[in-house]
């Protein structure tokens, strides 16, 4: 986990809630810079961010 105090990374749980948001609603500039910061240096939020955007698109062709 990044702790905040390490200037303006956000925390591997905050990453889970804003890419839950991000798939629902846009997400503001300094939410999406903040996330792509945390997802270049944490590879299992990298990984779950890949996971939701799969099973995005899984939904979407199966709703097809």
């Amino acid at each position: 986990m990044i702790r905040k105090g390490l200037g303006h990374m956000i925390s591997c749980r905050e990453v889970s809630r804003l890419v839950s948001r991000g798939q629902d609603e846009t997400l503001s500039p300094w939410q999406r810079f903040r996330l792509r910061a945390h997802l270049a240096i944490c590879e299992a939020c990298a990984r779950f961010e890949q996971q939701v955007r799969f099973l995005r698109l899984a939904m979407r062709k199966y709703r097809e």
